[in-house]
C-alpha cells in the first residue's frame, strides 16, 4: 500500500461516536481498517475470551472503510485483526478511541481503550490509546481532532520505542481553547470504592459497584495535573510490569 495502513479499534464498541469521529481523522493519514467489538467493553482491561467462542462479523457502518465487529474484548480485536483480517500485513499504527471518558492515572489498569493499544505494543505495532475526559455517548469531540492527527503523524514519521504504547488523554471542550500537548507520568491516583447493596425480589443479594477517584499527586508533571489545566496529555506506556526497583531490595533482604 502506498498509504500507511492504520488498524482502530475500541472498547465502547463499534457503533460509538468516538471511533466514528477517530476513522474520519485516521482516513485523512493513510488506508484504515476496523475492528471493534460488537458493543460496550469498557472496564475490560487486557481481558482475552479463552472460554467461548469468537465471533467476527463485516460491517458496512463506515462505508467504503474495511470494517469488523468482534464479540469479543480490545484485546481480542487486536489479536483477531493481526491473525486473521489483516494475516501477512503488518499495520503501520495501531490507534484506539476515541475513549468516552477518561483513560488518566491508574485507570489506564482498567482500560479497554487502553488494553487494545497495548496489545498493538505487544505485537510490536506502534499504537495510540485516545480518551476524552467526557463519558457523555454525545460527547463534543471537535476540539481535538487536530491534536489527534499530530499525534497519530509523529507516530507515523518517528515511530515510538519498542513495546511503548501512548496513552492521549484530552480535556473536555471548555470555554477556553486547549493549551498544548505535555509529555507527562501517570498520576498517583486512586479509586475509593464503595457497594452499594440490593436485593432483587426473589431476596436474592446483588451489589451495584460506585467510589470516588482521588488524586494524591501534588506534582505538576503528570497526567491528571495536565487535563486539569486544560492541556493534553501524553503518557508512554509499557506492558512490562516488573518492579525493577524492588529487585535489589528484595535480593538483599530475603533469605531463600
Amino acid at each position: 500500500m502506498s498509504k500507511p495502513l492504520i488498524l482502530v479499534s475500541n472498547d465502547d464498541g463499534i457503533t460509538s461516536k468516538g471511533i466514528r469521529f477517530l476513522v474520519e481523522l485516521m482516513k485523512e493519514l493513510g488506508d484504515v481498517v476496523v475492528v471493534a467489538p460488537d458493543g460496550p467493553q469498557s472496564g475490560m482491561g487486557h481481558a482475552i475470551t479463552i472460554g467461548n467462542t469468537l465471533r467476527l462479523e463485516a460491517s458496512d457502518i463506515f462505508g467504503d472503510i474495511k470494517s469488523f465487529e468482534c464479540s469479543g474484548t480490545p484485546a481480542d480485536c487486536v489479536k483477531i485483526a493481526k491473525h486473521f483480517v489483516l494475516k501477512d500485513i503488518r499495520p503501520d499504527l495501531v490507534v484506539s478511541g476515541i475513549n468516552h471518558g477518561s483513560n488518566t492515572s491508574i485507570s489506564v489498569l482498567y482500560s479497554g481503550t487502553m488494553s487494545a493499544a497495548i496489545e498493538g505494543a505487544m505485537e510490536g505495532f506502534p499504537a495510540i490509546g485516545f480518551s476524552l475526559c467526557d463519558y457523555s455517548s454525545d460527547a463534543d469531540f471537535s476540539h481535538v481532532g487536530e491534536y489527534v492527527k499530530q499525534i497519530a503523524r509523529n507516530v507515523l514519521e518517528k515511530g515510538l520505542t519498542k513495546g511503548v504504547a501512548l496513552n492521549v488523554n484530552f480535556p473536555p471542550k471548555r470555554n477556553e481553547s486547549i493549551k498544548g500537548i505535555k509529555i507527562c507520568r501517570q498520576a498517583n491516583a486512586s479509586w475509593q470504592e464503595d457497594f452499594d447493596q440490593r436485593f432483587d425480589p426473589h431476596g436474592r443479594r446483588y451489589f451495584w459497584m460506585a467510589g470516588n477517584f482521588v488524586n494524591h499527586d501534588k506534582g505538576e508533571d503528570n497526567d491528571e495535573w495536565a487535563i486539569a489545566n486544560n492541556y493534553v496529555s501524553v503518557v508512554p506506556c509499557q506492558y512490562d510490569l516488573t518492579a525493577h526497583h524492588a529487585i535489589i531490595h528484595l535480593n538483599e533482604e530475603w533469605d531463600f
